[in-house]
């Protein structure tokens, strides 16, 4: 099968987002398929043994001359314009100049003579999938792979927020949903959450989890992780929705009660936490909490295998959909993974109702008993002290995606051909 892939970035270091959409696109290429990567990274990068072509933005547009002055506008003004410019227009002209740069260069790329075009994208942005949409005569071998819930007013609470523009947006979806022929979600959760608002995602979805990536070479481990300790950590951006506030009253009740873990255990939060700065610089001197900005992904890998816990925060709420993009990782280091989120989640799903180590985000007491648990096993015996999910890692590799696309997603091309 060739494989047009049409990324909105592969430059790991802009988000979480293209970590994953790196991870499929290099396990895509495991498998054995032919690929060729159009992305718009806004830089040149090129990915190990794969064709990828960088899209350059047309700044020579009346678009392009229309969204630097907005720009430049809401700066001066300190006025967001673009929310009212969205309500009326549907996106911004930045969003439509770069759907339209985006466009023509799938249509330039077209003598690849693809067998698949497959959409990545990020965030709530959707540009490939919105170009896509500008070329009807290529959408019967388009694949558009939805990531998140969209749009934002579809989220389950607590992040749902109801845009200014909410209804182009959701017309928007409502059409990739009618125009691709198939559709890919990397959660069970979310393709049924998505289907219960756009009733096409029924019949003609894929589910493509996000991939396990092993390539990297270790690095070096940085100064402020200690190793041979127990180590908790949250590696990743902490949203605002994900409340950290349980699991550090739930971890230092623990320290209180088990006063040898003082000497060993350690609450690591490595990534963005600006939305919980007001909590977490409370505890920048505490011997036990270490609270670290950004770092950079290959050792952020590194610091996950060395962990002797991943944990797994999510939001208060009844469901949380989200596969998170750390997943696999987490599952690849072979280490427990405390899992802190609703008893209706995607990784509960894939861990198992029978998992030990899950409770609610804001049950702190639970969260202690989880943590002495695993402290009581790290201490007995560090060496044994492994996740062994043979079957997740399974779930997560080229092989288990290379039969998704030979048997499912091929079954729905064949379909979609003959109608």
């Amino acid at each position: 099968m060739k494989i047009l892939i049409i990324s909105e970035s592969i430059n790991v270091e802009d988000s979480s987002a293209s970590k994953g959409r790196v991870a499929l696109i290099n396990n895509l290429n495991k498998a054995g398929f032919d690929l060729k990567v159009l992305h718009y990274s806004h830089k040149e990068i090129q990915l190990k043994n794969i064709d990828c072509e960088l899209i350059k933005e047309n700044r020579f547009s009346l678009l392009f001359f229309l969204s630097r002055t907005v720009r430049i506008l809401q700066r001066i003004t300190k006025i967001y314009f673009n929310s009212k410019l969205e309500k009326f227009f549907g996106f911004s002209f930045t969003h439509t100049n770069d759907t339209n740069s985006i466009a023509k260069a799938i249509n330039k790329n077209q003598n690849f003579n693809p067998d698949l075009i497959f959409t990545l994208s990020k965030g709530g942005s959707f540009r490939p999938h919105r170009a896509m949409l500008k070329l009807p005569e290529l959408q019967s071998k388009w694949m558009a792979y939805i990531h998140d819930p969209y749009p934002f007013h579809v989220y389950p609470r607590p992040y749902n927020f109801v845009e200014e523009s909410y209804k182009s947006k959701e017309k928007f979806m409502l059409s990739i949903t009618q125009k691709a022929k198939i559709l890919s979600f990397p959660s069970l959760l979310l393709k049924e959450w998505m289907q219960s608002y756009f009733p096409d995602v029924t019949d003609k979805s894929v589910i493509i989890p996000h991939q396990i990536k092993v390539d990297d070479e270790l690095q070096p481990l940085p100064d402020f992780f200690q190793k041979e300790q127990f180590s908790l950590l949250h590696a990743g951006n902490l949203l605002k929705q994900r409340n950290p506030a349980f699991l550090i009253e739930a971890f230092l009740n623990f320290l209180e009660k088990n006063p040898s873990s003082k000497t060993e255990a350690k609450l690591y939060f490595i990534g963005n936490y600006n939305e919980h700065a007001a909590l977490l610089e409370r505890y920048k001197n505490h011997p036990n909490v270490v609270i670290n900005g950004y770092v950079e992904y290959k050792i952020i890998q590194t610091i996950e295998k060395e962990a002797a816990v991943n944990i797994i925060l999510e939001a208060i709420s009844e469901i949380s959909p989200f596969l998170p993009g750390k997943f696999p990782n987490c599952i690849k280091s072979n280490k427990p993974m405390l899992l802190v989120g609703p008893y209706y989640s995607e990784v509960r799903r894939l861990l198992g109702k029978e998992y030990p180590y899950w409770s609610e985000a804001n049950d702190s007491k639970t969260i202690e008993e989880n943590i002495t648990k695993l402290y009581q096993l790290w201490k007995n015996n560090p060496n044994e002290f492994k996740l062994d999910r043979n079957d997740l890692e399974n779930y997560c590799d080229e092989v288990s995606l290379k039969k998704v696309f030979d048997v499912s997603v091929k079954k729905l091309l064949n379909t979609n051909l003959k109608q």
